[in-house]
């Protein structure tokens, strides 16, 4: 942990600036002071102060573009968005170095040729998740409490954020084969016969996706 991640997680103790962060990093995409105002419940000069506070902290990144959609005259002028960060930020109290060991586990099962016992384990690992005290039965919600921040999409759900990135940015094969494993070791605990874990990978979103099994297609 750094000063910096400390001073980042800090600006989220204020309620409006904590509820102004969550609706800009579920959309995914570029929002607006208006649009982001309005979720918020606030009004739009205090939704662009607390905005460019979390600009300022990291959290998020500013840019301008037009939101009518349309290009040229009549396009009207380029207004402010934000996006979260693809950055990482962690705090940890003391501080821990769990990443550096998890970059070395994942070498090694690289030189030893261990990938299929890998997914074995990622697999097996998913299932107790899926049976754990804390799992509440529902996909949808084990998704988000393992950080996958599920949205649903053309009869989809697919996964906005990926929880092991550092690791999938380094070992993209192992990784994306493990966590392929591991939500398909939820499925079977959860009893999920209707729906399948499949690899369909989008520029910064989670290599997984899922949609309904064949058994469950008329």
């Amino acid at each position: 942990m750094t000063s910096d991640d400390l001073e980042s997680m800090s600006v989220l103790g204020d309620p409006v600036r904590r509820a102004l962060y969550r609706f800009v990093a579920e959309q995914g995409r570029d929002v607006g002071r208006n649009e982001a105002a309005e979720a918020a419940g606030v009004q739009r000069t205090l939704a662009a102060h607390h905005l460019d506070k979390l600009v300022d902290a990291g959290l998020l990144e500013a840019g301008f573009r037009r939101l009518s959609g349309r290009a040229g005259p009549g396009g009207g002028r380029p207004a402010k968005v934000y996006r979260r960060v693809r950055e990482e930020r962690t705090v940890s109290l003391p501080p821990r170095d769990y990443r550096t060991l998890a970059l070395v586990l994942a070498e090694t099962v690289d030189l030893l040729g261990g990938e299929e016992k890998a997914e074995e384990a990622a697999r097996r690992a998913g299932e107790r998740l899926a049976a754990s005290d804390s799992a509440s039965g529902d996909l949808l919600e084990v998704l988000r409490a393992r950080g996958y921040e599920p949205y649903e999409e053309d009869g989809r759900v697919r996964l906005r954020n990926c929880p092991f990135h550092v690791l999938a940015d380094s070992h993209p094969l192992l990784v994306c084969s493990m966590n392929l494993a591991l939500c398909e070791g939820l499925l079977a605990g959860l009893g999920e016969t209707g729906v399948a874990a499949t690899l369909d990978p989008r520029p910064e979103e989670c290599c997984v996706a899922f949609k309904p099994s064949k058994n469950n297609v008329d």
